[in-house]
């Protein structure tokens, strides 16, 4: 056991350089699932919405799957799932063969399907509080349904959704502490492997929550110019 200055201090005495990688595959994964979540989020809020009852019907239980389960039971459903159906096509070829899931790619579409049934809910909010005329305005001038969409629709949507993505958003950011419990080596990982080799597991884990509220508050700071920039959340009427 050293001084706290030397176990949060760079090189081999300290534990800052392992933490400090930890925060870096923290904000990767976060924002590597983001436009994921928010890709899927959006064509499950345009199925949610859809004239066609079957489509709206597999919409809802989308999102009621991926909003009831808890987020680390989808982790591990998604992580030791992939491994036993990959392995199981892989055995039809090379019998006898193992294969090892990314840990990587395996939470960020977990965290990502999770995140994306909540942004649809955002969206789908949103896609309502933009009046019809909107739609039939562009119809009327000679727009098609795509360009409608993405000319007039799109850039209302996005100022509506802002303040509740940003929300998601920072939900997504904590929520990636879950990845540890698959072996990724984010904040929470480092952290506890510093916290039971040097017997503080006080100071490491308070020093991980510090990680934590740091992003937090620069994301703050950062979505709120992002809401300045992209102006009121009122639709056009």
């Amino acid at each position: 056991m050293g001084s706290i200055g030397t176990l949060l201090s760079w090189g081999s005495d300290g534990w800052l350089d392992e933490i400090a990688y930890g925060v870096f595959v923290t904000v990767s994964l976060a924002v590597a699932t983001l436009p994921l979540g928010l890709l899927i989020g959006f064509f499950v809020a345009l199925a949610k919405q859809s004239s066609e009852a079957s489509v709206r019907m597999a919409g809802n239980i989308y999102t009621t799957i991926f909003r009831g389960l808890p987020e680390l039971v989808t982790l591990f459903l998604v992580y030791y799932g992939a491994q036993i159906g990959i392995q199981a096509v892989i055995r039809t070829v090379q019998p006898g063969a193992t294969v090892d899931v990314n840990s990587f790619i395996s939470g960020m579409v977990a965290l990502g399907v999770v995140f994306s049934a909540y942004v649809s809910e955002v969206f789908l909010s949103a896609f309502r509080a933009i009046p019809r005329g909107q739609y039939e305005g562009g119809y009327a001038i000679g727009l098609t349904k795509g360009q409608t969409m993405r000319l007039v629709v799109l850039p209302q949507l996005i100022r509506i959704a802002l303040p509740g993505l940003a929300n998601l958003w920072l939900i997504l950011l904590k929520e990636t502490a879950l990845v540890s419990a698959i072996g990724l080596n984010d904040i929470l990982r480092w952290s506890g492997i510093a916290a039971r080799v040097e017997r503080e597991p006080f100071l490491f884990y308070s020093f991980a929550a510090l990680m934590y509220l740091c992003l937090t508050i620069i994301s703050s700071f950062g979505i709120n110019k992002i809401e300045r920039a992209v102006g009121p959340q009122e639709p056009a009427r």
